[in-house]
């Protein structure tokens, strides 16, 4: 097998759980501005698509240069061995960025990118015609930088964000990975109690599930490189029942969410069964003024209407003031509150324990986190032949 530098893509201020995901699952990891930076082999592409709950594509760095010029970036692009990837009949859409670099015009790049790409296969493949580009999709995304050039191949297709569970949602949804990141940020652990008191279409406590089961993120969809020929046959079938075989159902959840709106009730229920944890979440139609409880050291995680879902200030006002009278005595829970309002505390009542910029989608927004109080911690029992002085 060969080995790629692959980089997994996330949102600005989440790259760092991205990084944290890749760790634990054995890799040595580079960290930048969204982005994580790790090698791996057709395995760890197929096992990364499948496994990241928080990055939004894998892609393969195929190359990084320095290009002022055209001629440059024509001649260096051309200089790189597409064949080991692309065949003949490979179809290979370019898309493109550039911030702060002599080629600014990005169609332009685009443009000599693919010709460069064209040139290098039909030499390479003895063509004196057209590329058919009649096979399986291999994006390619030229993204350039104070003059430095990388290019990638795009092995995800649509975001990883498109589980592939959520076929309704409402009118301002909270990304899949983004709600996993929110979800990782908290202190929770599966067997503790969870829950979400807006949580519209229930993208939330859905993952929590996902995440507390051992559910393979990537599992209910597909992805344009399962077509390429790099991978083994029925490697992508075998990786894939491996990851549905590490999931744990005979786990005890306490996960639940509610709304205001019994019609996102409905689609949340609906989410859930597609996702496969229907039998571990519960929802129901609930004010959050009206929500109480009297279990103890859960974990709240909540994304409430701010800015672009609710116009009206005063509503804004009189939710969170309400979201601080109920949270607030709750002193055994640790509430995280997704918001771009910058007044929420002043609404809430109470000063955040801590802080933390995250952008939803290209929204600035804040989660502020109260901490709860720490369970007590269960006395180990004494070692054989000790005994406990009174």
């Amino acid at each position: 097998m060969r080995t790629y530098q692959l980089v997994a893509t996330a949102a600005s201020g989440i790259e760092a759980i991205t990084g944290n995901e890749l760790k634990k699952m054995g890799y040595n990891v580079q960290v930048e501005n969204g982005k994580a930076y790790f090698t791996g082999t057709e395995t760890d592409i197929i096992k990364t698509n499948l496994w990241l709950r928080t990055a939004d594509r894998i892609k393969i760095v195929f190359g990084k240069f320095e290009a002022k010029t055209f001629d440059d970036l024509f001649e260096q692009t051309k200089a790189l061995p597409w064949e080991q990837i692309l065949p003949m009949d490979a179809e290979f859409p370019v898309s493109g960025k550039s911030q702060k670099s002599a080629l600014y015009s990005v169609p332009d790049c685009q443009a000599i990118v693919k010709k460069a790409v064209v040139n290098r296969l039909s030499e390479y493949y003895h063509r004196r015609t057209r590329l058919p580009e009649s096979g399986a999709l291999y994006p390619i995304e030229v993204a350039i930088n104070k003059d430095e050039v990388i290019l990638t191949i795009d092995t995800s297709g649509s975001s990883l964000f498109k589980r592939g569970y959520r076929s309704e949602k409402g009118g301002a949804p909270l990304k899949e990975n983004m709600a996993a990141a929110l979800v990782m940020l908290t202190n929770w652990y599966p067997d503790r109690p969870f829950y979400d008191p807006t949580c519209g279409s229930g993208t939330i406590p859905i993952e929590a599930a996902l995440i507390g089961l051992n559910i393979a993120p990537g599992l209910k969809r597909s992805f344009p490189s399962e077509e390429w020929n790099i991978f083994e046959e029925g490697q992508w079938d075998r990786i894939r029942s491996e990851a549905k075989a590490a999931a744990n159902f005979d786990v005890q959840l306490d996960i639940g969410g509610s709304d205001i709106d019994p019609h996102m009730i409905a689609i949340a229920k609906s989410n859930a069964a597609k996702a496969g944890v229907a039998d571990y979440v519960t929802f129901k139609q609930l004010p959050l003024a009206e929500f109480t409880t009297t279990k103890e050291y859960g974990t709240i995680v909540c994304n409430p209407p701010y800015g672009e879902r609710l116009s009206d200030q005063e509503e804004i006002e009189v939710l969170y003031k309400e979201m601080g009278q109920v949270f607030r005595p709750m002193k055994t829970w640790s509430k995280y509150i997704l918001t771009s309002e910058l007044l929420f505390e002043e609404f809430y009542g109470e000063k955040a324990t801590k802080k933390r910029k995250l952008y939803n989608g290209r929204l600035r927004t804040d989660l502020f986190q109260y901490w709860g109080t720490r369970p007590p911690r269960i006395k180990k029992e004494l070692d054989a032949g000790e005994t406990k002085e009174k």
